[in-house]
């Protein structure tokens, strides 16, 4: 049962801008539910979806019901929600991914499965150190995919996180039916507390997108198959136009020379400049971008004094970024790629 001082905050949320409530103000979407809350399934919300996935989807109303009898709220997943890795500054941030332990472990796993990582840069044309970087940053090659009940995971997301009601909603749908393709309880997958599972760590309309079966058994197994795992990962990065042996970043040193860099770094990875422009303002050597395509101008914190580091990211550096909308990821994901 929400208590007094829980209601009242709710009451004054309904007041508040919504982004401002959902993230980044005092109130955040935590702060409004119990943990173990049972979901309201009369709310106006979850007829719409219960609706769409018997019409729509054909789900048996006798299937719903046991799905959803009794689904409740998982508090800690909306506190982890506002305070991920991705936000820390890059000094801090990079750290927690790229260690002497990941780099070593990282090129033991590259010896144990070259093979089947040849075979899968031959087909798809993304080189084998980045595939098992993400490999290695997502799930640490496998150990840990994540111990959060998904369908509860992703309930909690719809429900009581506004900022991203919308995309949980579609996940939690889509969750349904590739559980329902693949033959495969939808209790009984685990994940992370952002809604992605197995060692590919996709969210579940990734895994209906980019998911391959690499070693002919018929399933898309992202859980145990490393064939399928590591060839998923290097085609989700293909169908995001990654381009081998292309650059991926090039180094832009320590301060901008031009306000409009500095604004261009500050909007984020939607802003693309041409690469002349970047190099003339910098006056610094840039390797042709393929297909003569924009790079995005990186920000990387270098400490806690202010210290920066610039980057342009080229078109590979934004694939990346399709991944995992964030900057800091990407360039981890590189800077591990390249000790192995």
């Amino acid at each position: 049962m929400i208590t007094c001082v829980r209601l009242m905050l709710l009451l004054f949320s309904l007041l508040l801008p919504l982004p401002l409530w959902a993230a980044g103000g005092k109130i955040l979407a935590a702060d409004l539910v119990e943990d173990g809350q049972q979901i309201n399934l009369t709310s106006e919300r979850y007829v719409g979806i219960l609706k769409e996935l018997q019409t729509r989807y054909h789900f048996s109303r006798e299937e719903l019901d046991r799905l959803f009898a009794g689904v409740a709220i998982q508090k800690r997943v909306l506190e982890l929600m506002d305070t991920q890795a991705e936000a820390k500054p890059y000094y801090d941030y990079f750290p927690r991914f790229i260690t002497d332990e990941v780099v070593r472990e990282g090129r033991e796993k590259i010896k144990q499965y070259r093979e089947v990582l040849d075979k899968i840069e031959a087909q798809m044309g993304v080189e084998k150190e980045i595939v098992v970087a993400i490999w290695g940053i997502e799930t640490r090659y496998g150990k840990y995919k994540g111990g959060f009940n998904m369908f509860r995971t992703l309930n909690t997301m719809f429900d009581a996180y506004p900022r991203r009601r919308n995309f949980y909603r579609q996940q939690l749908i889509e969750f349904l039916l590739l559980c329902r393709d693949n033959k495969i309880d939808p209790l009984s997958v685990t994940g992370s507390y952002g809604g992605a599972f197995g060692q590919t760590q996709f969210i579940p309309s990734s895994f209906r997108e980019y998911a391959v079966d690499f070693d002919g058994d018929g399933r898309r197994d992202v859980w145990n198959s490393v064939p399928d795992i590591l060839a998923s990962i290097a085609n989700y990065l293909r169908r995001y136009a990654w381009v081998y042996q292309a650059p991926i970043y090039g180094e832009l040193g320590n301060h901008l020379n031009e306000e409009s860099l500095l604004a261009a770094a500050r909007q984020g990875l939607q802003t693309l400049l041409p690469l002349k422009k970047v190099k003339d303002v910098q006056k610094v050597d840039l390797k042709p971008s393929p297909g003569d395509k924009g790079v995005v101008v990186v920000e990387l914190e270098l400490d806690d004094h202010g210290g920066m580091r610039y980057v342009a990211g080229y078109p590979n550096f934004q694939a990346i970024t399709k991944w995992n909308n964030s900057k800091r990821y990407a360039m981890a994901v590189t800077e591990l790629a390249a000790r192995y």
